[in-house]
């Protein structure tokens, strides 16, 4: 046997076998079933073939070692299960689906002769649970080289022997870190805790790979095999008093910051603490069934497809019409330097584009331009800044935006003056250039008549802080043609950001839904409801925060604002609610939010630490003779509140796929990440179900629970909404 479809082997005059591991057609080499088979096989001989004195394991791809498993082609059971889950055989068919890596990373480690590994770069989930499997680890010196097991991202758990490896190289205690939080480490951080065993210039890493084979004929048996192993910090017993509080801090911790609505954490600890104190292959069998469970599980193939199969969809441009050549932005007319715009202007020139920054006054531009080295200052040295900088031009004249290829504007939320600004651009580079606004709630298709050309008018919706904040929105209004969404899509590209396309409507997708969950926590205060109890249910059904800090943080004259421009813009077909009441309150009391240190929290002058105010409950009293809900009442309004909005957005065709909705939200305002997000929460709980339980909010509560036509029949019919979407693909 000489090569294979995925691994290429070379034995040479010493017996030593190099397996280059290159996935054709692959930018980076994954696991999936074709690597699998090839390397069982290459393993079966390494064992059986006395001409093989060792091999060394590696990678073809420039990119890097390996990047995991393959998560598209993986097979989840589960996903969209609303029932009570897979039956005793179908769980067995799982586990033993998930344990033949398992097993074949065993006969790997127990092959008998000497293995060692050269990591040429990246070495992620499955790609280092390969490298632990073998008995020498060397990897390339360079600091960008990230090596870990972050599978907890996406709702699973390290399943080829990483929750046993790790623990078994580092001890338990640091290896609970790097597990539960998904965190990579560089070489050297590698090579101090154990987990590899030499750091080399890339260019010898084969070569000193090679040489330890040589020099260590008996060296293929790993140390926990051995009988006077030891686990690094301490015993794994439970007699043992660090094991002991090891997991008992663990577990704590754990609850604290996923409020236990993630699987993947308690399935990892159960795991190591099971199979540490166990002989390698009963504990990998204890790894695989934690492993299995998971993957039985619908949260696991909820995350997996929003957070991995459908974000990189998008990157690469799913949403992107066809048939348009690539329009890549080189100058940028960034029109407002706020903090919006200055963090568009930031992230602009980051990626190479020239930007021209303009606001009303210069102080008001350079203070944008100012923004970035602010920012970059504290993480870049100024030799690297400054060409960042040297990007970005302050300027009040539009003349300036000459030659601009694209146009950004963030300038204050009015209509009018949006309007304006529109003209005065227009007037200088023509209609032909592709206008974009950042308006965060006005339709694009009214601010578009300012443009001779609303064909190449475009919302560009970005979040703050922009350089934190991983999407952007892209709205579609009546006239908007292909090419600006291609311009559109193509400048994200650009700035490396998360992209979802949606047609037009107040607040489009993000904004409106957002703004709910924010609007039915200021009711719940306006019924008189403790505001402790509103937080603290925000923040433990998933939410980044309570709906009242989310308040704060965005400001609560921000609402107020939007709130007076929509009752313009509507007139009688305004319906003020109990929200309404409590934010103009708040406004009467001079509290704005965060912004000016009081809103419905009180902050710190200078400091970054708040506490709720106390005159909250005076401001907004329980209701004579009422007593608060339960936290699991709370959590409903909240959470469906949020879902028969997105379900809105859905009939009315604002969005147009379920993981445009997924993406939006939680990468927009941090829909409960464990869920996959509101349409496949949906799909999950099972539609006939949400009808259930929104009738009879909207029973108790009014008509904002009402369900959607659009739901109702989706429900009737046994439907969801990821198999329409799948039958509409294939039709």
């Amino acid at each position: 046997m000489t090569s294979t479809e995925t691994i290429t082997y070379d034995l040479d005059a010493d017996g030593i076998a190099l397996l280059t591991i290159d996935l054709p057609g692959q930018s980076m080499n994954v696991i999936n079933q074709q690597l699998q088979t090839d390397m069982s096989a290459l393993i079966g001989k390494l064992a059986s073939d006395d001409a093989i004195k060792g091999a060394v394991i590696t990678s073809g791809k420039a990119s890097g070692f390996m990047a995991g498993a393959d998560l598209k082609g993986m097979n989840f059971s589960g996903g969209g299960d609303s029932g009570g889950g897979p039956d005793k055989s179908k769980m067995a068919t799982i586990f033993d689906a998930v344990f033949a890596l398992n097993k074949m990373l065993r006969d790997l480690e127990t092959c008998g002769k000497p293995v060692a590994c050269a990591i040429n770069g990246l070495a992620l989930g499955g790609g280092l649970e390969v490298a632990l499997a073998c008995h020498y680890r060397v990897v390339a010196d360079h600091p960008k080289i990230a090596l870990g097991l972050p599978e907890v991202m996406v709702g699973l758990m390290p399943g080829a022997g990483g929750t046993q490896r790790l623990p078994r190289l580092m001890g338990v205690q640091p290896a609970l870190m790097y597990l539960i939080q998904g965190k990579n480490m560089s070489p050297q951080e590698a090579l101090g805790f154990g987990v590899v065993h030499e750091v080399a210039p890339a260019d010898q890493i084969v070569a000193k790979a090679k040489a330890w084979v040589k020099a260590n004929p008996a060296g293929g048996v790993q140390p926990w095999d051995q009988k006077k192993f030891k686990f690094p910090g301490g015993p794994a017993s439970a007699m043992n008093p660090g094991f002991a509080q090891t997991f008992i801090g663990g577990t704590a911790m754990t609850i604290k910051q996923t409020s236990g609505n993630m699987n993947g954490p308690f399935a990892i600890l159960s795991s190591v603490y099971e199979g540490t104190q166990l002989p390698m292959d009963t504990a990998l069998r204890i790894e695989s069934k934690y492993f299995a469970k998971l993957v039985a599980d619908p949260q696991a193939g909820n995350m997996i497809r929003s957070l991995f199969v459908s974000k990189q969809a998008a990157e690469k441009g799913a949403r992107r019409p066809e048939g348009i050549a690539p329009m890549k932005t080189q100058k940028l007319g960034m029109l407002g330097a706020g903090m919006m715009g200055a963090g568009i202007a930031m992230v602009s020139a980051r990626a190479g584009m020239d930007v021209v920054l303009l606001d009303r006054t210069m102080e008001a531009a350079e203070k944008g331009k100012n923004y970035t080295s602010d920012k970059l200052g504290k993480r870049m040295s100024a030799d690297k800044v400054q060409p960042i900088l040297d990007r970005i031009h302050p300027t009040t004249d539009f003349a300036d935006l000459a030659g601009c290829d694209f146009i950004i504007e963030a300038v204050f939320e009015d209509r009018d003056i949006k309007r304006e600004t529109t003209e005065k651009v227009e007037a200088v580079i023509g209609a032909d250039v592709i206008f974009g606004s950042n308006t965060s709630t006005l339709p694009i298709t009214g601010l578009a008549k300012a443009h001779s050309k609303p064909e190449n008018f475009i919302g560009v919706h970005f979040f703050s802080p922009v350089e934190k904040m991983p999407l952007v929105e892209i709205i579609v209004g009546e006239k908007t043609g292909p090419e600006a969404i291609a311009k559109a899509l193509d400048y994200v590209a650009q700035i490396r950001k998360t992209p979802i396309v949606v047609n037009d409507s107040r607040g489009f997708y993000t904004s409106r839904c957002f703004g709910i969950y924010v609007q039915e926590g200021t009711t719940l205060l306006g019924e008189g409801v403790n505001p402790a109890l509103i937080e603290n249910a925000g923040k433990h059904m998933g939410m980044p925060v309570g709906p009242l800090a989310v308040s704060d943080e965005v400001s609560i004259e921000l609402g107020y604002k939007v709130m007076q421009q929509t009752k313009k813009d509507m007139g009688d077909a305004y319906k003020s609610g109990a929200a309404d009441t409590v934010v103009e309150k708040m406004m009467d009391e001079g509290r704005h939010g965060r912004k000016n240190g009081k809103g419905y929290y009180d902050y710190e002058e200078g400091g970054r630490g708040k506490v709720l105010w106390p005159g909250l409950r005076e401001a907004f009293p329980a209701k004579d003779g009422a007593v608060d809900p339960q936290v699991e009442e709370v959590q409903e309004r909240l959470k469906f509140r949020q879902l028969v909005e997105c379900a809105r957005c859905f009939e009315e065709g604002v969005l147009t796929t379920p993981e445009d909705g997924d993406l939006g939200a939680i990468f927009g305002w941090g829909f409960m990440p464990f869920t996959g997000g509101p349409f496949s929460h949906m799909d999950t709980l099972g539609l006939e179900h949400v009808v259930r339980v929104l009738d009879r909010l909207a029973q108790e509560h009014g008509e904002r629970f009402a369900v959607p036509q659009m739901l109702r029949d989706m429900a009737e019919k046994g439907e969801s909404f990821y198999g329409n979407a799948a039958r509409k693909r294939a039709a």
